[in-house]
């Protein structure tokens, strides 16, 4: 797997589009930071609550979601990109 790179301060924040709604993150953050950022969980549990990422490292599918149509991508293994669609519903 390619080394992630670090969100970058100074660059312009990208807008990434979660559930319909316009989320902003910046360059380089992973989608499960951007998430957290925007207090949306990544997913319900079957019981109804909300889960979000927990170790961070794309071994415990915790913060999977839909991204850009692909069912159960690791958002703390994807980086945000301009336009990106996620489904966490």
């Amino acid at each position: 797997m390619a080394a992630m790179e670090h969100a970058h301060p100074g660059e312009a924040p990208v807008t990434i589009v979660v559930n319909g709604r316009p989320v902003q993150a910046q360059a380089g953050m992973t989608v499960a930071a951007a998430l957290l950022c925007a207090q949306i969980p990544c997913r319900k549990s079957v019981r109804g609550e909300p889960r979000a990422p927990l170790c961070g490292m794309g071994i415990c599918f915790e913060c999977a979601a839909t991204i850009d149509g692909e069912p159960l991508r690791r958002t703390c293994q994807m980086l945000c990109r301009d336009g990106m669609k996620v489904a966490t519903e």
